[in-house]
């Protein structure tokens, strides 16, 4: 319960990324990689986030513009 409470108010603050991966077409996705086909994942604590290349940075998986992303990753794709 201790330690619990010392990683809610001194969490991860995800500041060492991964370089992006790809998931290839057709094969199982993550959570993050579902919602524009790329994720980065957190070299200190192993949570992994979506990436998108256009925009070059992490998304928000609950924003607006995470569906816009989805749609150029597929026509990128085929």
């Amino acid at each position: 319960m201790v330690s619990k409470l010392i990683d809610a108010l001194f969490g991860c603050w995800h500041s060492h990324y991964s370089f992006p991966i790809t998931v290839r077409p057709g094969t199982r996705r993550n959570k993050a990689a579902a919602v524009t086909g790329t994720y980065v994942v957190c070299l200190d604590c192993g949570k992994e986030f979506a990436y998108d290349w256009q925009q070059m940075k992490v998304v928000e998986p609950g924003r607006d513009n995470a569906a816009g992303v989805r749609s150029l990753a597929t026509k990128e794709a085929s």
